[in-house]
């Protein structure tokens, strides 16, 4: 049997913390080049910052938390850097006084290449290694066109939207709802039929649209964060809630350093943990809602551990273990140790 690793987990995504200081500076350590951070600060209630490279770039950033178009990135990051990212003065990233958390996945590097897989060409910042992929392009309002991204894989969860055009929500694909369903970053809602993907589950290659406003509007510019599960490194799943302290224990072959989860069959705020907020342990009781602004905060009705191989829910809480309730996540690890945690093919 012969392995092929991927390096590290942290070759890929990492996330960091910071305290604002209000002036100009660089945030470093991050081991990687960032085409992805996405940045909340955890004491204010100010919007989630979402930037990419090469779209929609440092002049611009998108809020999680609202179906706003894109919005000018004016003092947030004014730079993605070799170890991570520099930062203008805004409030909303860098406000003196207040503590932030950034989370950063690394993508391809690059300004992008021209994509010609779907019937609709796109442009792709793409880590085949680490399945994550930027795509951009330009909806036509047909049902069924199809847009190329650059995987190689299948995509597991594709986070899609609208940045050209003000009041379209966010279009969440998740391998475990199937292709009649999506949820939105941007409200707590029970998840929706809309054909958003045209009712088509995505392959290799390429993913599918509906005809509407949902992620494909005629000659509006749409982005999507495209996501493939790789063994050791990241896992999109689903569970059921026993409503028991004692809760279900989810496998990912690897120790978390990341996790959204969000309840589907009832209306519940999405919910993010990260294991480096200071006040990370197990038990992880350390919160931010993608869709609200709220700070972050610890409540006692959503303690999960992080652990080696899976993460386990220790609370009777209905953001993660209403009896009965459905719930799906992503996970992405914190290192890759043992054999379960590496991705492998035989000879």
């Amino acid at each position: 049997m012969a392995y092929t690793t991927i390096n590290k987990s942290s070759d890929f995504f990492n996330t960091l913390i910071w305290s604002g200081n209000g002036s100009t500076r660089s945030i470093t350590n991050l081991g990687f080049k960032p085409d992805i951070t996405w940045i909340k600060s955890r004491t204010s209630t100010h919007v989630h910052s979402l930037q990419s490279m090469p779209k929609p770039g440092t002049g611009a950033y998108l809020e999680t938390n609202s179906t706003s178009q894109e919005q000018s990135a004016s003092g947030r990051i004014a730079s993605f850097d070799s170890d991570g990212f520099s930062l203008g003065t805004a409030a909303q990233v860098n406000g003196s006084g207040n503590n932030y958390v950034g989370w950063n996945w690394k993508a391809g590097n690059s300004a992008g290449s021209s994509n010609t897989d779907g019937s609709i060409t796109s442009t792709v910042s793409v880590n085949t290694t680490a399945g994550c992929s930027v795509v951009w392009y330009q909806g036509n309002d047909t049902a069924g066109a199809t847009v190329g991204h650059g995987l190689g894989a299948t995509p597991d969860m594709i986070i899609m939207k609208n940045f050209q055009e003000g009041g379209r929500a966010w279009q969440i694909y998740h391998k475990s709802l199937g292709n009649t369903h999506y949820l939105q970053f941007d409200t707590n809602a029970q998840l929706d039929d809309a054909g958003a993907f045209n009712d088509t589950s995505p392959t290799s290659s390429v993913f599918t649209l509906g005809a509407s406003n949902r992620g494909n509007e005629n000659n509006k510019d749409q982005i999507a964060y495209c996501f493939a599960e790789k063994t050791g490194y990241s896992k999109f799943g689903s569970y059921t809630g026993n409503g028991n302290a004692d809760g279900s224990f989810i496998y990912t072959g690897f120790k978390p350093a990341f996790v959204i989860f969000k309840q589907t069959d009832a209306s519940r705020d999405w919910l993010l943990k990260d294991n480096k907020r200071p006040s990370y342990q197990n038990v992880n009781d350390t919160n931010i809602y993608p869709n609200t602004n709220a700070a972050e905060d610890t409540p006692d009705n959503s303690l999960t551990d992080f652990l080696s191989n899976g993460f386990k829910i220790r609370n009777t809480g209905s953001f993660q273990n209403a009896s009965g309730g459905s719930y799906i996540y992503m996970a992405i690890g914190q290192s890759l140790v043992g054999t379960n945690n590496v991705p492998c093919t035989a000879r």
